[in-house]
Order: C-alpha cells, then structure tokens, then sequence
C-alpha cells in the first residue's frame, strides 16, 4: 500500500495508487509538480542501487558549477528524485558567473 523512507529521524511516505480516493500516481497525471532532492555522502552508491531498482535517467549524474555532483532520475511510479553530494565549496561569485553563463545573464 505504501512505502515509508527514512532519512535520518524523517520518514517520506509514497503510496500506490488509490484513485477511488482520489490518489494516483504522477504516471496517471502526466507528470509531477515536484522533485524529490537527495543529498548523501554516497551519490555513485545511491544512483546504483536507484538505476538498480529500474529508475530512468533524467539528467546524468554530473559535477555541477555549485559544487555538487548531481543528476536527476524518475522512480517506475514516476516520481522525480534530484540525488546529489557536496563535492567541493565554490566562491559565491563563481556560481553567480556559472549560472550567468549557464541561463544567459549578466553575473553582475
């Protein structure tokens, strides 16, 4: 009926379907609306055992401007999971330039 997820002292429940009662899954309404973010000591064991269990790749797990090696699956119930690491600090006004570059802006 459920599953229940803990992190730490914090339990994340995801349900099956139960559309007589109005639950159904992001495969019944084409989509989420949210993304579930992951952040582990471990992302490479994490991405496994997640590409393991039958996630579809989203997004590569990839080292990111703001310091995290991050990527983006979605779970077979079609939830979407961010996983992600701190890999390295990065000077505020390095990301600001990154994200800049990225998105077309001025980093001002």
């Amino acid at each position: 009926m459920q599953i229940e997820l803990r992190f730490g002292d914090s339990t994340v429940m995801i349900a099956d379907e139960f559309p007589e009662m109005g639950v159904v899954s992001p495969l019944t309404v084409g989509g989420v609306y949210s993304t579930l973010s992951i952040h582990t000591d471990d992302v490479e064991a994490l991405w496994e055992r997640a590409a393991q269990a039958g996630a579809d790749v989203l997004q590569p797990l990839q080292d990111m401007f703001w310091g995290d090696r991050h990527g983006e699956i979605i779970d077979p119930f079609g939830h979407k999971w961010a996983l992600a690491q701190h890999v390295r600090d990065v000077p505020a006004e390095e990301v600001r330039a990154a994200a800049a570059a990225m998105f077309g802006a001025k980093s001002s």
